[in-house]
């Protein structure tokens, strides 16, 4: 009788969970980037007594500066990686086309050291290569799945919406609220957006939520501080 299948409550086990994990991850530091650049932003200009429409033009200024240098440095990062990868598949592609007896050997050495025995290890190289022998080359080798590399303009584009989502919350509120509320309340939007991404970036790393969630608070806390700080002083000295 077969046995059945278990999994564990989670646990990931289908493919391609762990590159959505690391998009959803790179998602919420992106987010949170943008609420503590663009809210330090915000109280730091209204720190110095700036209007509103000062306010305004200093915070969209900073949420499309800070937007545009998540997406070009995630473009540029995954564009190297991409072409990296792709030097490494074509050199894979031109050793099995010259000698795919030497590539079967090797590649069952690989799972020979992974394990298996070598006459297991032998038939399941066989058994890789007849279906897919670049891919099963490029899994086992390389750790690249040629069907799926990542995608420079999903990256740029995933970094720019993220960072603009996270900045927007403290933008309005230190655009549509006055003196004496402005600071005060952008900084309980602050702690309550920076308590919702950390608290899932802990879930998807599978981390202690209290001290990942205080962590990032606290550290959003201490930037909006310090601008604002700076903001009160030059605007007096001025």
């Amino acid at each position: 009788m077969p046995q059945e299948k278990t999994t564990h409550a989670g646990e990931p086990h289908e493919a391609g969970t762990s590159d959505r994990l690391n998009w959803l991850r790179a998602g919420v530091l992106g987010a949170n980037d943008g609420i503590v650049s663009t809210a330090s932003i915000v109280v730091g200009v209204a720190g110095a007594g700036a209007t509103p429409a000062a306010v305004l033009t200093a915070g969209a200024a900073g949420l499309f500066a800070g937007a545009m240098s998540m997406a070009s440095g995630e473009y540029v990062s995954v564009s190297s990686q991409r072409d990296a990868e792709q030097a490494m598949l074509a050199e894979e592609r031109a050793e099995l086309a010259e000698d795919p007896g030497a590539e079967l050997t090797e590649l069952a050495g690989i799972y020979e050291a992974r394990g298996l025995t070598p006459e297991l290890a032998r038939q399941v190289a066989e058994q890789l290569s007849a279906h897919d022998a670049l891919g099963a080359h490029a899994s086992a080798e390389l750790g690249i799945d040629p069907d799926h590399l990542a995608s420079p303009w999903q990256a740029a584009l995933s970094s720019f919406l993220a960072f603009s989502a996270g900045a927007i919350l403290p933008l309005l509120s230190g655009v549509l609220l006055t003196d004496p509320y402005r600071v005060p309340v952008t900084g309980l939007v602050v702690i309550l957006a920076l308590t919702i991404t950390g608290t899932t970036s802990s879930r998807l790393g599978h981390a202690p939520r209290l001290r990942a969630t205080v962590r990032n608070v606290l550290g959003g806390l201490l930037a909006m501080a310090v601008t604002y700080g700076i903001g009160t002083l030059v605007g007096h000295a001025i």
